[in-house]
């Protein structure tokens, strides 16, 4: 009932079932949606399940997509939902133990945005974005994480660690 008094008042605000921000107002904007990055990392807190960007988002996140997708999706060990924001929506996937092995890992970023951009499509530009984006520790989880993408991905992920000019 606390929850449901500070939601009539204003003061909070109900995002999904069992998820409430405080609301932002932003002066030109007015109220600001809470990003899905939050939303998505309170998910996984209250449910104790671990995340990984996948799909376009994962491609937008490294910068190789200027796009903004509608339909957010994250890979999870958890249970699947949908979790929609007005016009927006935030989809957990289930997937294998073989994909989650790298989530919260850039390496594991890395992988789902390439599998998101396909083998045909990456090209030296797309190789450059990534090589400015990774750090030298970046670089070295991907060689240790390369059981993890599918063979095509890896002669990418190789390249990638490659330091050599």
């Amino acid at each position: 009932m606390a929850l449901t008094r500070l939601t009539r008042k204003g003061i909070i605000r109900q995002v999904a079932r069992g998820l409430y921000d405080y609301p932002v107002d932003h002066p030109a904007l007015g109220q600001v949606a809470p990003s899905a990055d939050a939303i998505a990392g309170a998910l996984a807190s209250r449910d104790a399940v671990r995340l990984q960007p996948a799909g376009g988002y994962a491609a937008n996140l490294l910068g190789l997509s200027d796009q903004v997708p509608m339909r957010v999706v994250f890979l999870t060990d958890g249970p699947p939902r949908r979790v929609k924001l007005g016009r927006r929506e935030i989809i957990l996937k289930r997937t294998t133990p073989r994909n989650m092995a790298t989530a919260g890992k850039m390496s594991g970023l890395v992988i789902q945005a390439l599998r998101h951009l396909g083998q045909r499509y990456v090209d030296d530009r797309v190789i450059d974005i990534l090589r400015r984006q990774l750090s030298d520790a970046d670089k070295a989880e991907l060689l240790k994480d390369l059981k993890y993408a599918p063979v095509w991905i890896g002669h990418i992920l190789r390249r990638l660690a490659d330091t050599s000019p």
